[in-house]
């Protein structure tokens, strides 16, 4: 690592913005799905909580592999700082808008679930698909970086 310059978080930066905008996305629709229940003097499921907050774990994931590029067995030249921006920026992307898609499919897991009141573990299941991704992007960078 090169004068600490591989410690721009950019892994963390990304992942977490598209966590932002997926618990956003996420976060209103399951704000319109109460609203719409309580117009209807229906009961508004908490559990969209869950879907809410799905997105929030690929801050983490960014996290994890922001700690693993760091603590990775580079020479301490501008080759290995070039690397550790390349895959920080290109790792954190794709763990980010893993984010975002889980939070337009919680979205409409929201309202899907408001309206029927059925299909949680279906909408679950999906929406950990899209994770999956997060955790194969983080898990295969750190499997291809250089170890002590």
């Amino acid at each position: 690592m090169v004068a600490g310059l591989g410690d721009l978080n950019l892994s963390l930066t990304f992942a977490a913005i598209g966590s932002g905008l997926g618990t956003g996305i996420a976060g209103m629709a399951a704000i319109g799905a109460w609203k719409k229940a309580f117009a209807q003097n229906k009961a508004a499921p908490f559990i969209l909580v869950a879907f809410a907050g799905a997105p929030l774990t690929q801050t983490f994931y960014g996290f994890i592999l922001r700690n693993a590029i760091q603590q990775a067995s580079l020479p301490a030249d501008w080759n290995s700082y070039i690397l550790q921006m390349i895959i920080g920026i290109f790792a954190g992307s794709a763990i980010g808008i893993s984010a975002l898609m889980q939070g337009k499919a919680a979205a409409r897991a929201s309202d899907a679930l408001a309206e029927t009141g059925k299909g949680f573990a279906n909408y679950m299941m999906v929406i950990g698909i899209i994770e999956t991704v997060a955790l194969f992007v983080m898990l295969f960078c750190m499997n291809a970086l250089p170890k002590a």
